[in-house]
């Protein structure tokens, strides 16, 4: 008899993670082995160093700490929908188990695994509090339209988690099916960058987590959206790549026993908005797209699509940290250097991405491009959904007419100004990449 087999992708972590317990349920019940899948994309490996990095060490965590318990593991560098049916097949599993992930090339590798398969297959949310699908059937409009429905369900999903066990039939074998176990290989030409501003792995993710809760959730709600505070929890890279769930950090929060007036600015941000985006990526197939656009964004951007730029760069000038507003350029070089740009920020560089491209279309194409390369938490539902928000008003409401954005919210340095100490960040930047 075969395992069950659990395709791990979105939430790399044993700990807190539903789709393995779910996984290891299975197991047990029909005395089963379990094996725990990591497919890499051979195109995967076009990340940037850093995004890599970060990745591969989380994973080999993992591996380290699946192996004390009994649950097997490959990583294999193969295409999901190629790689695990065959697998299945070869190795008379039982079920396959896998991660939610909304966005479109996981539904496509879904879709055609399921027809390739002729055991069960389930899918579990593990990356969400509450599962997509059950939050809502339809796409939201916005924050408001879908906080109800989160409010009103979370008291049914905000539970404990149990924890993984050591499995009772363990995998012992350090081959299995020609791979070997529990390692995470080396990559060709790959190094490890020189400076990497977060620790990798689940472990240091729960530890950056109770830093955060024990001493600047305090002053979140005040300094969140100053650059040159140290306002923000710093814990995207770590929910992106599913080193920390959500869930457990929402618990953290709830039981800290800071008045609700502190908690409230960041749940609304782990929980509603970043539901929400899942949510868009969910139900919108055109999330980066401009047809993904609400109605009246696509009407009033197509009405100024002619309007004349005064300045028009290319993706390479805009890589580069190479246009005439040192603001821009200095958020683009941070992004670039740490992996990360500040939330407040990343919302004014996508609108002058806007502001600066011959259109929407290509403003829309040049942020997901450089956000997908270089930030930690990028070909992430927040990403898709942060850029097409900046640029196209999605989830936001129609503003003041001006020319290029239309009704679109627009911003500008001047608002940066009143918001922060722009030149205190532009010199924090140049000081960290060493570029003035």
């Amino acid at each position: 008899m075969g395992p069950v087999v659990y395709w791990m992708s979105r939430d790399q972590r044993v700990s807190d993670n539903w789709a393995l317990l779910y996984a290891q349920q299975e197991a047990i019940v029909h005395k089963r082995t379990l094996l725990v899948v990591y497919c890499c994309p051979p195109d995967f490996v076009g990340i940037t160093s850093q995004q890599l990095h970060f990745m591969v060490e989380g994973l080999r965590s993992v591996a380290t700490h699946l192996h004390k318990i009994g649950i097997g593991w490959i990583f294999v560098q193969e295409l999901p929908d190629i790689f695990l049916p065959n697998l299945v097949r070869e190795v008379d599993a039982h079920s396959l188990v896998c991660d939610f992930t909304p966005l479109r090339i996981h539904k496509e590798w879904n879709t055609s695994i399921i027809q390739q398969l002729t055991v069960p297959f389930r899918e579990v949310d593990s990356h969400n509090i509450i599962p997509a699908w059950v939050t809502s059937a339809k796409k939201e409009y916005a924050a408001y339209t879908i906080r109800p429905k989160i409010k009103r369900l979370l008291g049914e999903y905000l539970t404990d988690i149990p924890a993984v066990s050591a499995h009772p039939f363990p995998c012992t074998d350090p081959f299995f099916g020609g791979h070997e176990m529990w390692t995470v290989p080396d990559f060709p030409g790959f190094h490890s960058p020189a400076i990497l501003p977060f620790t990798s792995g689940p472990d240091q993710a729960l530890a950056a987590a109770r830093n955060f809760v024990d001493y600047r959730l305090q002053n979140y709600g005040t300094n969140r959206n100053d650059p040159c505070q140290n306002g923000q929890s710093g814990l995207s890279p770590y929910l992106h790549f599913g080193q920390l769930s959500a869930q457990r950090l929402a618990s953290m929060v709830l039981t800290a026993g800071w008045p609700e007036e502190t908690t409230e600015p960041f749940l609304e941000e782990l929980i509603v908005r970043r539901e929400l985006s899942d949510n868009f990526c969910f139900y919108e197939d055109k999330y980066d797209g401009v047809e993904g656009f609400s109605n009246w964004a696509q009407k009033t951007l197509r009405e100024h699509w002619h309007d004349t730029r005064e300045f028009i760069y290319t993706l390479a000038q805009f890589e580069a940290g190479e246009t005439h507003e040192e603001l821009w350029n200095s958020c683009q070089r941070d992004l670039v250097y740490s992996g990360k740009l500040h939330g407040f920020l990343r919302m004014y560089w996508a609108k002058k991405i806007l502001e600066w491209s011959p259109d929407p279309e290509t403003a829309l194409s040049f942020a997901i491009a450089l956000n997908d390369k270089y930030s930690l938490d990028g070909h992430d539902p927040n990403g898709y959904t942060g850029v097409a928000w900046s640029i196209g008003g999605v989830h936001d409401r129609a503003w003041g007419e001006r020319p290029v954005f239309g009704k679109i919210r627009y911003m500008n340095e001047a608002g940066c100004r009143r918001k922060f100490d722009v030149d205190s960040y532009i010199t924090k930047v140049a000081q960290l990449t060493g570029i003035k």
